[in-house]
């Protein structure tokens, strides 16, 4: 069960201390203990405390952090759940598939981040575009919205299943399992940090194009699954173009 500990539930904005405290519950019954609080609106909280029931521990050791960059940095894999992919071009998955391919990850000792938005609208597309696949549930589609609780359950629920299932190992084979050294999302970010700025000093981004153009550039290389010897490549280039701009 190793491979547990290396997903990190990430709940993003929380409103309502309680379900912060559910949602500790919840992944501990299902053997998950990461949980990271990207600035929750009321915590710490008596009311989290008493949800927790018992999962004090998980709460304890949740990480709180000034945003997703910092509650996701280490994570190799994103996935985010959302009812609709709102016209990106992010893969989405049931939960159900998602779940296995976040067990294959983690048994390979990548990182995993699974993010949950505010609990009244869901993640942002800022928020989104982070995210190398998007994840639904089979619910009603007449009224698809899940309590955040009750969607962090059901998540837990299904990587419990998928763990329980590794000995399955043509289930277990993805794409995840054969890319071992990808870059993690702190390295992704200041790669990005890196090409838009270098971008809009040769003049390619302005006021007009900046948020399709970046939008479609993280889709792009979050699909690609960069690894890291890439990278380095990737950013020498982006140096050098720095280099001679300053000639």
């Amino acid at each position: 069960m190793h491979r547990l500990t290396r997903i990190n539930t990430v709940l993003i904005g929380t409103t309502h201390p309680g379900n912060i405290g559910a949602a500790a519950r919840a992944l501990k019954v299902m053997g998950l203990d990461r949980l990271s609080l990207v600035s929750p609106e009321n915590y710490p909280s008596p009311e989290a405390r008493a949800r927790a029931s018992g999962a004090d521990d998980v709460l304890s050791a949740s990480r709180i952090c000034l945003d997703l960059d910092e509650a996701i940095g280490d994570a190799q894999w994103v996935f985010g759940t959302s009812s609709r992919s709102r016209g990106m071009n992010i893969p989405m998955l049931d939960m159900h598939e998602a779940a296995k391919k976040m067990i294959a990850a983690a048994g390979q000792g990548q990182s995993v981040a699974m993010l949950f938005g505010k609990e009244r609208y869901g993640l942002t597309n800022e928020e989104m575009q982070r995210c190398h696949y998007l994840v639904k549930y089979p619910a009603n589609p007449q009224y698809p919205s899940l309590n955040l609780a009750a969607a962090v359950q059901l998540a837990a629920y299904e990587i419990r299943v998928a763990c329980l299932n590794e000995g399955d190992r043509t289930e277990m084979t993805s794409d995840l399992v054969t890319r071992p050294e990808i870059c993690d999302a702190g390295k992704m970010q200041s790669f990005y940090q890196h090409l838009f700025s270098t971008m809009q000093e040769i003049g390619f981004l302005h006021a007009k194009n900046k948020v399709s153009m970046t939008e479609k550039f993280r889709m792009m290389f979050n699909r690609m699954n960069i690894e890291t010897h890439e990278m380095d490549m990737l950013r020498g280039f982006l140096s050098a173009v720095n280099k001679n701009l300053k000639k």
